[in-house]
């Protein structure tokens, strides 16, 4: 079990690694044109662009070259990367960047807020982890219920309401039912916390909850109907084993037969589906963010793409990345722990 566990933690390790090469490659060496000017914003002066090379340490050599001659050392940007990446980003920012303290990340700094891409990381990254965490556990109880509902009572009434629901989940849009929830509690009920923004759960644990229970139940009915679907199937293939028939065979109760050993290995696909879903929407939550105004990192990432600040994108998708990778991680071992087919060697 140890070396398996770290056999994938290596391999997550160098994932990540590609991950963030592939990012420098992306916004650093393939736009056309000096680099600096790319990071600078629309319409440089040339003290920011002379500015933003020495943060961004293009002005550095490497095999005795400039890094800007009409060529480009990358290797030695790279380098710079990374090594900011992990040991912060004391001495690289502009006086005055509110939050640019140079510990914890490197993670630079944003040229469109002027603020420190790790503080900014720091305080939206919260909100979305809350949002996809309480909206994981609605779909996660409310589809493999209704799934096994489904299952164990084929082409009954109560299967045909479960399969029309995860139709509606399926087909009706997010930001319908976004804007639908807050038509119905903000607006016609006038309950003011929802549709108002984020509430801190240390301030006020109250108000973190009222805040968050619709954005909730908003985003994990589009998952919950994927799940259901999924259970239900998974779990009537299964039940069709030869296993299932023996357990029945030797007396043991349905319920054991259906939770313990049916219920177990149809899971496996949903442990994917939810590893992947769950980090997906660390920085893919855009929809709901901005109906809700709650300001995670969904909505930074699209106003960071509207306003070209690279440093904050290249902030996103590194921890967008690292989150996906761990979950892959956390899905290697749940997977190994549910199928007896799963070895560790």
């Amino acid at each position: 079990m140890g070396r398996y566990v770290i056999r994938r933690l290596l391999w997550t390790i160098l994932v990540v690694l590609i991950v963030t090469f592939l990012t420098f490659v992306i916004f650093y060496t393939l736009p056309p044109g000096d680099p600096a000017t790319k990071f600078a914003g629309k319409q440089p002066t040339p003290e920011l662009i002379a500015e933003v090379k020495k943060n961004l340490g293009l002005d550095k050599s490497a095999f005795g070259l400039r890094v800007w001659d009409g060529e480009r050392p990358w290797d030695s940007q790279y380098g710079v990367f990374l090594q900011r990446l992990f040991t912060g980003d004391r001495g690289h920012c502009p006086a005055g960047t509110e939050g640019c303290d140079g510990h914890v990340l490197g993670l630079g700094f944003s040229y469109d807020s002027r603020t420190a891409v790790r503080e900014e990381i720091i305080h939206r990254l919260p909100r979305t982890l809350c949002l996809a965490a309480g909206a994981a556990v609605i779909w996660l109880v409310l589809g493999i219920s209704i799934g096994i509902l489904s299952a164990l009572r084929r082409r009954t009434f109560a299967d045909r309401m479960a399969m029309g629901f995860a139709l509606f989940g399926v087909s009706a849009p997010v930001f319908w039912l976004g804007l639908l929830a807050l038509f119905v509690f903000w607006n016609k009920l006038g309950i003011d916390a929802v549709g108002t923004g984020y509430v801190e759960f240390h301030v006020d644990p109250v108000g973190w909850f009222t805040h968050l229970i619709l954005p909730w139940t908003v985003l994990a009915l589009l998952y919950a109907a994927f799940y259901a679907r999924m259970t239900r199937g998974n779990l009537i293939d299964v039940m069709g084993e030869d296993y299932i028939r023996t357990a029945r065979a030797k007396g043991l109760p349905e319920s054991k037969v259906v939770f313990k050993h049916g219920l177990r290995a149809s899971l496996t696909p949903i442990v994917t589906m939810f590893g992947l879903d769950f980090a997906l929407l660390i920085g893919g939550a855009v929809i709901t963010e901005t109906v809700f105004n709650l300001q995670g990192l969904g909505n930074w990432a699209v106003s960071s793409a509207k306003s070209a600040d690279l440093p904050a994108m290249t902030g996103v998708v590194i921890v967008a990345s690292f989150f996906v990778a761990m979950m892959n991680l956390l899905v290697d071992l749940l997977y190994a722990y549910l199928d007896p087919r799963v070895r560790y060697s």
